[in-house]
């Protein structure tokens, strides 16, 4: 190490960070991902943008979130049986070429002055339905390229801190291009960007596993991937866990506006403010387990992490004072970020490789599928108790959650050990 401005700074430590990054194919796939992420955020902003100087709709921007959301609560399981089935890279790069040709169309409307938001949904629908199926393909192909399973929850975190940074980086480039040439080039440079990510997984170089796998229907296989999940104790606790933070956790973000207009006084700056909080939060959370390097911390991380998400919402829901909230944000989200990606990373770890495209589904379903239901029981309660009062007692049903997990910590440390004597 050496001194820099007074402070240690130890090269190793940012080498751990990014130790995922040794492996060739990883290394394409995360630099793919980093240019084509960001097309994705600049698309999402344009795309809010576009339906809102249409309409001035507040209830036509919530139908695009939900008609890109829906889908996965529908599709995700049976994409997940055929995860276990298909080759995952080609699968990835289907679904990613699908999503460029529907970025495409919408540049070509928009340009041509012919977009409507009927098309609009429509092709957000599309775009759900994409995105619902490519999720379990692509998170269950990293451990495809991570041949060490001590690194696979680094290159998760990595591939966290790389959402969190487009999320950053895709909103303020999106809003300048908007401003520069309009909504239609938005569209067309995120087209553009996925052609990094279909490259990247073309150059990749992966020996094919020769497992033997018993075909049969596809809701056969889906409900022997239920039982199993189901059946296997460390797993459920795992579902279960993130199924109740989703229900119950996420859903507040959704409501973030109320919270910015009428309980702390602001307007667009102040969300602003709490939305970089909660990402700055969440971008730490995210290179913090990325630095982790011993695999059989992560059960105690995740208990502890979902709890600090709780008690962070809490503290936030009941705060009417904007330092508070932003303190409280930073915490929400740091133990969002790590609680769902640890989750993630034990239940990719302990899973069997045949039927991990099913489990990583369930995974899918519970974090991406669920939410929007949650968020309209949220926004419904709210209508009689208030938006405070409601995530209060949101709040608590995940801090309850949280401590009902902590008790199941020994039986997931002893699958996790298990699982890496199997690995090795």
């Amino acid at each position: 190490m050496f001194p820099f401005r007074g402070l240690p700074v130890r090269f190793e430590t940012f080498r751990n960070i990014f130790r995922a990054l040794k492996y060739r194919n990883y290394r394409y796939y995360y630099y793919g991902q980093s240019i084509s992420l960001i097309g994705v955020w600049v698309q999402n902003i344009a795309m809010g943008w576009l339906v809102y100087r249409l309409t001035g709709s507040a209830l036509l921007l919530g139908t695009i979130a939900f008609a890109l959301q829906i889908p996965s609560l529908l599709i995700t399981p049976f994409a997940g049986v055929l995860a276990d089935r298909w080759d995952r890279r080609k699968v990835i790069m289907i679904t990613q070429a699908m999503a460029m040709v529907v970025a495409f169309l919408l540049a070509w409307l928009t340009l041509t002055e012919t977009i409507s938001v009927v098309i609009i949904i429509g092709l957000a629908l599309v775009n759900g339905v994409v995105l619902a199926f490519d999720t379990p393909f692509r998170q269950s192909f990293v451990p495809d390229i991570i041949t060490r399973r001590e690194d696979l929850s680094n290159a998760i975190a990595l591939n966290s801190s790389l959402y969190n940074l487009a999320r950053f980086i895709g909103p303020p480039i999106g809003g300048l291009l908007i401003a520069a040439v309009g909504e239609g080039w938005c569209f067309f440079i995120n087209g553009v960007s996925f052609l990094a990510v279909i490259v990247a997984l073309a150059a990749m170089r992966i020996q094919k596993k020769q497992a033997q796998r018993r075909f049969g229907s596809v809701f056969s296989q889906l409900r022997e991937g239920i039982d199993y999940a189901w059946s296997f104790r460390s797993l459920r606790y795992l579902i279960t866990l993130v199924a109740l933070s989703s229900f119950f956790g996420l859903p507040f973000q959704a409501l973030l506006p109320m919270f910015a207009a009428e309980i702390l006084g602001g307007g667009s700056q102040m969300l602003g403010f709490l939305t970089g909080a909660l990402g700055a939060g969440a971008l730490t959370g995210a290179f913090f387990l990325a630095a982790n390097k011993n695999p059989q911390k992560i059960p105690v991380i995740t208990f502890r992490t979902s709890f600090m998400f709780a008690a962070g919402l809490a503290i936030f829901a009941l705060s009417s004072n904007t330092m508070l909230s932003i303190v409280a944000l930073v915490i929400t989200g740091f133990g969002m970020i790590v609680h769902f990606n640890s989750t993630n990373t034990l239940i990719q770890s302990i899973a069997d490789e045949d039927k991990r495209g099913r489990v990583v589904s369930l995974y899918s379903l519970t974090f991406m599928g669920i939410t929007p239901l949650g968020s309209i029981l949220a926004g419904s309660i709210a209508e009689y108790i208030g938006v405070p009062f409601t995530i209060f007692v949101f709040s608590f049903v995940c801090l309850g959650s949280s401590l009902l997990f902590g008790k199941r910590i020994r039986t997931i440390y002893r699958s996790l050990v298990r699982k890496q004597k199997e690995f090795t």
